[in-house]
């Protein structure tokens, strides 16, 4: 994407409201499925035009690299004609390529599952070395810029996905000059004090903002019961989200309650098929099917959610345990007294025979037997699940702007997980429809090791439950897997960004798990993976924006939306609504600056001295005043104290569909 006459990237963001920046690349003798996947994470895009931001050039593609180098972003692969017209030349020496080691994750194990011979190389002078071979040092990623554009040299391709190589090509490409204008700022994460209790909220809140995270689900099973101290820390973590434009959501993990309501009873502990209390991993279960267990631990989920100013609350993965379903008993439940003492009224036997040898009903020798208890699981999980949102509901009653979330692991593209957690999606999704509730879909770990193009598999599953996206999420597990993967063991960089990009196309809303497991050098590039929106120059001051929701736009200076003084701005940014738009750089500002928004915009104008603001938000939605305001109106009505609000504060508004005044 460029300006009259080109224009050094770096050079022209300080100087021009306008961006310049790439949307399109072309191909050279090159993979164009791989560069496809790597580029079109990033909101990149293919064409044929020689002016392409983007020309990527294989081993055998001509010799044209340092002229076009001068005026385009220039990507060479290996050490044909392309890489010799830039000066890098092949030494004698050839070095086997197993393990390399990248300088924005310097401690990162990167291995590549096929070793590959390279020759080692002479760089010119100017070019910075992005990657080695690990044992040896000899570069394979290195890059520099030119006059109006960069080079980016890699020593082989990336790989037939563009994931097998080279983990972080989109961070050397941001190193050099490469500019995404646009960024989401919808996403979720999960966040657990236990990971950082010693981190300061503020800078966290910050740092999780310019990430794109609009909402964080916070792990509130700590703060079940009252601690002076650990509420003190979730008091202001909460505040300091809501300062930068934060919404936040109990985030509770039944039939795991807490530690010290697990200590305090143990006449309600879960059982498993053994027999043993079922504390298994980190979660201590209860028999949620005991009616004194159930209505205690309302009472003090309850209190928890008028203790701390929430704005929602997730019921995550509420079903039973474990992956290994009932072929490991001393994980399998539930088999508490209710539950057995239930089912044998149904199902005419006690369902501990299952696993018991020699007994008339054991599951090796009576599979039909086994098929009775794993249905009645099943049902007993959806009843639990329709219990505890009505729970939420009845806190609905006292905070009517709580948003409801029911993560629920996926069953329809690993069918298996139904009969191994009792979880059944088909069912689970009309009861979310009916609370008015997002079901954040989770992929069972055993497919973490599949590539990014699962979850528009696992979209196309949950399409023929339910055409409406609007309420239905991806949640992305971003850990150390168990599998064999290559090159890294945890989603990172191109993998990651890939993974993000292809959830946000398949899904309404994309969540992270969790946010500490994120690497830091992948922080500034979610928000561009997770956007979906295209952006094109149509005049020399003049760019269209498509976006399907609220998207930050790279932008400095004041700026037009479609011939208005557009008032959603800060110094970096300027804040577009869904649909298609035009930014032009303008002259005059506007009275009144809103500096970030977490809510859906429908439309801004402004007036003399005000602006109207018109926004739909599940939960409260939250406004970061870019400068003073002397009164705020919601509705016509009066919201908060005249003059209250000053520069820089966040104002919480109400859910729903509203229209809010700030007077200047």
């Amino acid at each position: 994407m460029k300006m009259r006459g080109g224009c050094s990237l770096a050079a022209l963001l300080a100087a021009s409201a306008i961006a310049c920046s790439a949307a399109t690349f072309r191909m050279d003798g090159a993979d164009a499925a791989a560069w496809g996947k790597i580029l079109g994470a990033l909101g990149i895009t293919q064409t044929s035009k020689a002016d392409a931001d983007i020309v990527v050039l294989g081993a055998g593609a001509s010799s044209e690299a340092e002229s076009l180098a001068q005026r385009q972003f220039v990507i060479v692969e290996g050490t044909g004609p392309a890489a010799k017209s830039l000066g890098i030349t092949e030494k004698p020496a050839t070095v086997a390529v197993r393990q390399i080691r990248d300088v924005h994750a310097p401690k990162m194990q990167i291995v590549w599952q096929q070793e590959q011979a390279i020759h080692a190389v002479n760089l010119p002078a100017g070019f910075q070395v992005f990657a080695t071979e690990k044992w040896n040092n000899v570069p394979v990623l290195a890059g520099r810029r030119t006059a109006h554009g960069a080079i980016l040299w890699l020593a082989t391709n990336p790989g037939a996905t563009g994931i097998e190589r080279y983990p972080y090509i989109p961070q050397a490409l941001r190193d050099l000059g490469l500019v995404m204008p646009a960024r989401t700022i919808g996403l979720w994460a999960f966040f657990d004090s236990a990971y950082r209790i010693r981190a300061d909220p503020d800078y966290l809140a910050r740092r999780w903002r310019q990430a794109g995270v609009s909402v964080l689900h916070v792990a509130a099973w700590h703060n079940m019961e009252a601690d002076a101290s650990q509420d003190q820390y979730l008091d202001g973590l909460i505040e300091a989200c809501h300062r930068n434009a934060i919404l936040v959501y109990a985030w509770l993990e039944l039939p795991h309650v807490s530690g010290k309501f697990w200590a305090d009873h143990p006449e309600w502990r879960e059982k498993t098929a053994l027999g043993q209390d079922a504390q298994l991993d980190w979660r201590k279960l209860m028999n949620l099917q005991n009616a004194e267990c159930k209505r205690e631990a309302a009472a003090e989920i309850n209190t928890l959610l008028e203790r701390f100013d929430w704005d929602g609350v997730n019921v995550a993965e509420l079903y039973f345990e474990s992956l290994e379903g009932a072929s490991n008993p001393a994980r399998f439940t539930p088999m508490n007294d209710d539950v057995r003492r239930e089912f044998t009224q149904v199902g005419g036997f006690d369902p501990r025979e299952l696993f018991e040898t020699g007994s008339a009903h054991a599951a090796g020798t009576h599979p039909e037997e086994l098929r009775k208890f794993l249905d009645f699981r099943a049902q007993l999980a959806v009843r639990m699940q329709q219990e505890w949102l009505d729970v939420m509901d009845m806190a609905k009653l006292r905070k009517p702007y709580l948003d409801i979330v029911l993560t629920h692991i996926d069953d329809r593209f690993e069918p298996g997980i139904r009969d191994a957690l009792g979880a059944d999606a088909a069912r689970s999704l009309p009861l979310v429809k009916s609370h008015t509730s997002t079901l954040l879909v989770e992929d069972p770990a055993t497919l973490w090791n599949l590539g990014p193009e699962r979850y528009a598999k696992l979209a196309g599953k949950y399409q023929e439950l339910t055409a409406d996206r609007s309420r239905l999420g991806i949640d992305i597990n971003v850990v150390e897997r168990y599998q064999d993967v290559y090159p890294t063991r945890k989603q990172t960089g191109t993998e990651l960004f890939e993974l993000v990009h292809g959830a946000a196309a398949s899904f309404g809303q994309v969540a992270l798990y969790f946010e500490n497991s994120i690497e830091k050098q992948d922080l500034a590039l979610l928000p561009v993976a997770a956007s979906l929106a295209k952006v094109q120059d149509t005049a020399p001051d003049e760019i269209q924006v498509d976006a399907p929701a609220l998207t930050r736009i790279a932008w400095e200076g004041p700026v037009e939306v479609d011939g208005k003084v557009w008032p959603l701005q800060n110094d970096r940014f300027v804040f577009v609504p869904a649909g298609r738009h035009t930014l032009r750089t303008g002259v005059a500002r506007p009275a009144v600056r809103i500096a970030d928004f977490n809510g859906e915009v429908r439309s801004a104008a402004m007036a003399g001295e005000e602006v109207d603001l018109s926004y739909v938000s599940a939960s409260r939605a939250i406004a970061l005043l870019g400068s003073k305001v002397s009164s705020i109106e919601v509705d016509g009505a009066q919201y908060g104290k005249p003059g209250e609000a000053g520069g820089e504060e966040s104002v919480i508004l109400p859910a729903g569909q509203h229209v809010v005044t700030f007077h200047r």
